[in-house]
């Protein structure tokens, strides 16, 4: 009966029933109902996530989803962002956008983080699909303001381009004018991460007048701070904005001129940018701040005293990155001041120092655990930490789904009794049983991993450094997590036996990065010979694997399930792990 009823409805009403699901994990599960369902969600599915560019092959998605009009794409591995993946590794977004310009005349939002993107690509893009709409480029490399100006002349429907901490050539500050006059659709621009002279203020100031319904606007640090009232008084409707250089000789009239635009943007939400900040300037944005829910200072070199004033004027922040010069004095009054804060992001202002440069300690992650009942998300780096902390901060927000705490020395130990973090961590996991995130430091043994293995069940990603005794710490973990899509380990005793007999457990993850750890090319060999559905790859600069002493240890390993095989991109540096062969040259 119950099985009639499934296949009884129109193929129209299912799909306008799954029109209504949006998590890629939940479309995936429908499709795997049936084979009417698969069918008739592969028909409707306008939307596609694929977490490793190597792990399917263009060919591939297209014939799984013929009709999407949005991909999102993410190429080299995380640890990219902390220069551990060498240049050259790979990530190239350009045989995606060939074989889609040929099937997908119709797409419409390209979205790709740590990819290598060339002008031609961006080209193509502009050549080939004609109702382009969104294009997010997140830490991406390899093009210049050449391609962004072929964009910029050819996609007259361009809604969004987010430029995220890009690499960008800096080839011409006039791309902004190749926006054709008529053109009005823009309603996100972020251009945050361009270099000092890649703006034309007039060509950008006659954009944002012409583009009404512009909702956010990030500029670089090349726009000085006289030139951004003249900028908001074109765009009083923007809901997030991002000052470029936040500094100026203290005039009366500039100070005035700018708090009378920011008091006209009634619609402002979010803050970002303020480099090279003058604290004298602050006070023009107190206007808008009661409305403000995210503001981002990651770049702002505010001392405390400032910051404390800024933050006090914000009740309804939901999201703040600051750095660690808001001390604990500022996360006090944070606490006190924001209840609905619900992440808070704290980077060093001098990581490389050998002394502490300012007043931040455990303390303030304690304060922020107690008096912010909502926060879910915390990235915290600090100097020193204690076990009494970490299970104070566990026990006040069991709500937590990501904790990175990064303590900037390796290694450091509990600083009142000199023990390992373990149980600090363990309190973490054990008390915040939706975590999904977590990223350890400190002074770290296997105990630790044995906590995580046996409580962090919904643990999706792992970062791990300089922790750990034995292989036993890595089979804890891969044990244990049931839920672990990614996990990433630099310089840990962690080696082959854990490593293969969880090799099975690789099958079901994303990804696993290894580097500076203790696991042998003969390992390496074995696991790609016993795992054809894995590609595993050695990272070794230093030469050709098979040259050194099978039991020697790799360098970096990177192993991904993958269903489109060893990838043909390699660079010199990079072999692969064949089942037949065992070693796959590039």
């Amino acid at each position: 009966m119950h099985k009639k009823m499934a296949f009884s409805f129109p193929d129209e009403v299912l799909e306008h029933v799954f029109s209504f699901i949006q998590s890629d994990k939940d479309r995936n599960a429908v499709s795997m109902v049936c084979k009417s369902w698969y069918e008739i969600e592969r028909w409707c599915r306008r939307k596609v996530f694929v977490g490793n560019c190597y792990a399917v092959s263009p060919r591939m998605v297209i014939r799984r989803f013929p009709e999407f009009r949005s991909i999102e794409l993410k190429g080299k591995p995380h640890f990219a962002d902390f220069n551990l993946v060498p240049d050259g590794w790979g990530g190239y977004v350009s045989p995606w956008i060939e074989e889609m310009a040929g099937a997908y005349p119709w797409l419409e939002e390209i979205r790709l983080k740590r990819m290598v993107v060339t002008d031609e690509s961006l080209e193509l893009i502009a050549k080939s699909f004609k109702n382009f709409k969104v294009l997010v480029l997140s830490s991406c490399e390899g093009f210049s303001t050449d391609g962004l100006a072929v964009i910029a002349a050819s996609c007259k429907n361009l809604k969004e381009l987010d430029l995220r901490d890009c690499e960008v050539d800096d080839l011409s500050a006039h791309w902004l004018s190749h926006f054709p006059e008529t053109y009005t659709s823009l309603v996100s621009l972020n251009i945050s991460c361009l270099g000092s002279d890649e703006v034309s203020f007039s060509a950008l100031e006659r954009l944002v007048g012409r583009c009404t319904n512009l909702k956010t606007l990030r500029l670089n640090r090349a726009v000085p701070l006289d030139k951004i009232a003249n900028i908001l008084r074109h765009a009083p409707q923007l809901v997030e904005f991002g000052t470029g250089t936040y500094t100026a000789d203290v005039r009366p009239d500039v100070y005035s001129d700018l708090a009378g635009v920011f008091s006209s943007c009634k619609e402002l939400k979010s803050l970002s940018g303020f480099w090279d900040v003058v604290p004298d300037y602050l006070p023009a944005i107190y206007p808008v701040c009661s409305k403000l829910t995210s503001l981002n200072l990651s770049y702002a070199t505010i001392q405390s005293p400032d910051l404390i004033k800024l933050v006090s004027h914000c009740p309804n922040l939901q999201r703040l990155l600051v750095l660690d010069y808001i001390e604990d004095s500022g996360l006090e009054v944070l606490a006190s001041s924001c209840k609905d804060l619900q992440e808070l992001r704290v980077f060093p202002s001098d990581p490389f120092g050998a002394e502490p440069n300012v007043s931040l300690t455990e303390q303030g992650l304690v304060a922020v655990s107690l008096g912010c009942p909502k926060l879910q998300s915390v990235l915290y780096f600090c100097r020193r930490m204690s076990n009494e902390a970490l299970v104070t901060i566990a026990r006040n927000r069991p709500n937590f789904t990501r904790f990175r705490l990064c303590i900037i020395e390796p290694k450091t130990a509990d600083y009142l009794t000199l023990e390992p973090l373990d149980v600090g961590f363990g309190a973490i996991v054990q008390y915040c049983k939706d975590l999904k995130r977590l990223s350890l430091s400190g002074l770290l043994t296997d105990r630790v991993f044995e906590y995580i293995g046996t409580y962090a069940k919904k643990l999706e990603m792992l970062s791990v450094a300089f922790a750990g005794d034995s292989d036993l710490g890595l089979h804890h973990v891969l044990s244990g997590c049931e839920s672990l899509r990614k996990l990433e380990i630099r310089d840990c005793p962690f080696g082959d036996k854990a490593l293969l007999a969880n090799a099975a457990k690789l099958e079901t993850m994303r990804s696993l990065w290894m580097s500076s750890c203790a696991v042998s090319f003969a390992a390496c060999k074995l696991l790609g010979q016993k795992m054809p559905r894995l590609n595993v790859e050695v990272i070794d600069e230093r030469g050709p694997p098979d040259s050194r002493p099978e039991n020697c240890p790799v360098d970096k390993l990177y192993i991904y399930r993958s269903i489109a095989g060893p990838r043909f991109d390699m660079p010199p540096f990079v072999w692969t792990m064949d089942e037949d062969s065992g070693l796959r040259l590039s």
